[in-house]
């Protein structure tokens, strides 16, 4: 077998049963935000896109090239679709010509000769965008699992597939926290340590748990090329970012956990495997230049954007034109209020105003009210500052997911009166009646919570209220305070409180009480 790295998460897989071409993205992404880093323009295109297999992991733009998929790639190709709950990513391919789709089961074995195949999709609201998936590879030579930036529940049925001889996962983290906050200096540079530390902590904990001798970190960080986002490239120019890249967690991996053997995985690396045998090969860049793209990554940084500015600009000039005030709130209104009615676990979760400042308008969503106005001075929990071309183009468009476009793109500001909210967050990726039922259901869900673990002098429920993760696995406690590894959210034990975001209280108690409670029971 032989994995060809094509950047950030794209990869091109050959076996013996046909190859598989996987996330290629070459396009910048989230209104020209993120470029792939390194640049991997240079790359055959034409040779990979022409596989026997397509496998997209999941929609957001920095895996789902469309002008990629639309150059190079034929149509009749065989696409493996993952699992999901709805239907956006199939109505992406198919908008774009693909109409050869095998529709995978969760955890089902696709064969094809000596090729065995397996996808592993998440379907909860936090995973990637209403959906995230694995894939795992075994030809009979080799046996690999690229876990791309899904963060699975279930590592053993994951693992029933097979012991991968080579592990990808994701390792620097895809989001806009704390970068576009309204902060402190001195709070950003916290913040982005500890997002930092989850992060590396998570990528950690799987690491341990698959236990495959060989990691390919990938799937991060990005370019930012534009003049206003460059200061945030890697920790960022104030370390007050979160994109590590892939010399500074080798290095911590190195030191951390030695009996893995940690590998660069950039545009033009080869690995062939065969039989337990493996060597690795770059075809695209020297070690000197690959030396200076780490080693000197703000210069190599800076030659990028001075010469990738007219990307820069096409991309601004491909924006819709900008809507009147009056217009565009009329738009959002007759949009998003239908959304709110059927959203009763979101407007309860929001629990109150939330402003957005988009231009020349301002205006108000009343979440509780599932009302749009223009704002009259209401306090608010949360409040946006956005460009007006960027909602004008996501209203041309009708983009449901504006995680997937305007939050990644870092394009805007945002404040808050207290704590994240998820079911903000969740509600503004899901802007369309199947997503907001889909997820109405989902969070319903979750309220079967009834099975208890203890955990050290704790006795807690074993599902994780966040996303269900087996806190028996996941769980970790110091000083009164439950952690879950997977997210690094936190629970005070005495009260129960998520300390991590508003709602999702946690049941649980001392042991000791816990104890004696079922003694008094058994004697009544």
């Amino acid at each position: 077998m032989r994995i060809t790295g094509l950047g950030h998460a794209g990869m091109f897989i050959e076996t013996l049963g046909g190859s598989i071409l996987v996330d290629p993205w070459v396009k910048s992404a989230f209104y020209g935000s993120w470029f792939p880093f390194p640049d991997n323009r240079s790359l055959d295109w034409e040779r990979y896109g022409k596989a026997d297999f397509l496998y997209v992991s999941h929609r957001h733009r920095d895996h789902f090239d469309p002008w990629l998929l639309e150059t190079y790639v034929p149509k009749d190709i065989e696409v493996l679709l993952p699992d999901y709950p709805t239907d956006d990513l199939e109505n992406d391919l198919r908008g774009l010509g693909f109409t050869n789709i095998t529709y995978t089961g969760a955890g089902e074995v696709i064969e094809r000769g000596p090729l065995r195949m397996m996808i592993t999709p998440l379907r909860a609201p936090s995973d990637g965008p209403i959906g995230d998936s694995s894939l795992s590879v075994d030809d009979g030579t080799a046996s690999i699992l690229n876990q791309n930036d899904s963060h699975p529940l279930d590592l053993e049925k994951l693992l029933s597939f097979g012991k991968p001889e080579a592990y990808f996962t994701q390792f620097s983290g895809a989001i806009w926290w704390p970068m576009v906050y309204d902060l402190p200096q001195d709070a950003k540079e916290k913040f982005a340590h500890l997002k930092r530390e989850a992060q590396h902590k998570r990528a950690m904990y799987y690491i341990e748990r698959v236990d495959a001798p060989h990691v390919f970190p990938m799937a991060g960080p990005p370019m930012f090329l534009r003049d206003e986002l460059f200061r945030y490239n890697g920790l960022g120019a104030e370390n007050d970012s979160i994109f590590t890249d892939q010399s500074e967690f080798l290095a911590r991996l190195r030191a951390e956990a030695p009996q893995y053997d940690g590998h660069v995985f950039m545009p033009g690396t080869v690995v062939t495997i065969e039989h337990g045998e493996q060597t690795i090969e770059q075809t695209l860049y020297t070690d000197a230049e690959i030396a200076a793209i780490f080693e000197d990554k703000w210069g190599y940084l800076e030659q990028q954007r001075a010469t990738r500015q007219a990307e820069v600009a096409e991309e601004e000039a491909s924006r819709a034109p900008v809507l009147p005030p009056d217009e565009m709130l009329a738009a959002l209104k007759a949009w998003w209020e239908p959304l709110l009615r059927r959203g009763r676990i979101f407007r309860e979760g929001v629990g109150g105003n939330v402003r957005f400042r988009i231009g020349e308008l301002d205006m108000v969503v009343d979440f509780p009210k599932a009302k749009v106005r223009e704002y009259a001075g209401e306090e608010c929990v949360y409040w946006y500052t956005i460009p007006a071309d960027l909602v004008s183009t996501n209203i041309a468009e009708h983009e449901i997911d504006w995680s997937n476009s305007i939050f990644l793109s870092m394009q805007f500001a945002v404040g808050r009166s207290g704590k994240f909210n998820e079911f903000l967050t969740t509600f503004l990726k899901c802007l369309s009646r199947d997503r907001i039922e889909y997820v109405e259901n989902w969070y319903a869900e979750q309220s079967d919570v009834s099975e208890d673990v203890q955990l050290g002098d704790w006795v807690v429920q074993r599902r994780c209220p966040h996303l269900r993760a087996d806190l028996s696995k996941t769980g970790k406690i110091e000083d009164g305070v439950l952690t879950c590894s997977l997210h690094d959210w936190k629970w005070d034990l005495a009260s129960g409180r998520c300390l991590s975001t508003q709602g999702h209280p946690i049941r649980s108690r001392a042991a000791e009480d816990a104890a004696r409670a079922e003694a008094t029971a058994a004697a009544v």
